[in-house]
């Protein structure tokens, strides 16, 4: 079994679970709501929703009838999305070969979607995500802040903690130009970090 196969078999395990607590977007902090809404409005062109989940921030992506697609490993989380968000489309996949074309997308979101994916595979990842990135395209990552590359026991899946710099890093080694960092910490909660990144017009990974 690939990591892939394990990831996306974990999660159709406790698609359920997961969906009740966590599958609406009126269950997400008000902060990333916020900047999510705020990065979205920012871009231009179609949207990628990488590891969608059951689509709750897909559908939040799709204000003002823009066109957005989520990618997800689990096909019990695609089957939940493609029913409660028809407005939507919504793919099986995994981001080393993301089901788009070249230069299709005017932003990516990964949200805490790249948790999974062992540090060493970040970088192929964010080429992958470069690929169907239009030049001046920009990309939201949101992670655990934690000493780079440091497994956690994750409720779902094991999972990894990456600093803002490391990924900073990772994203600069593509080819992207970092926008904004932003760090989080909640009560009872693991630290939040996220990243802002733009493709460059003359792109060069």
């Amino acid at each position: 079994m690939t990591d892939w196969q394990r990831v996306s078999a974990d999660y159709d395990r406790c698609a359920s679970e997961y969906i009740h607590a966590l599958g609406r977007v009126e269950q997400m902090a008000l902060p990333d709501r916020e900047l999510i809404g705020q990065w979205r409005d920012s871009c231009s062109g179609p949207l990628l929703d990488a590891g969608c989940g059951p689509g709750h921030w897909t559908n939040f992506l799709c204000r003002d009838d823009r066109e957005v697609v989520g990618v997800d490993l689990s096909e019990e989380f695609i089957g939940h999305a493609r029913a409660a968000y028809p407005e939507a489309k919504f793919k099986c996949g995994d981001f080393s070969q993301l089901p788009l074309p070249s230069d299709y997308c005017g932003g990516i979101l990964a949200w805490y979607s790249l948790i999974h994916t062992y540090p060493s595979d970040v970088p192929e990842v964010l080429e992958e995500f470069a690929r169907v990135l239009r030049p001046s395209g920009s990309i939201f990552l949101g992670f655990f802040d934690g000493k780079d590359g440091e497994a956690f026991d994750h409720a779902v899946s094991p999972a990894f903690f990456r600093t803002l710099e490391g990924m900073g890093d990772d994203l600069r080694a593509a080819g992207f130009r970092i926008i904004q960092f932003h760090r989080r910490t909640d009560p009872d909660s693991r630290p939040h970090a996220a990243v802002i990144a733009r493709k460059p017009n003359f792109f060069t990974p």
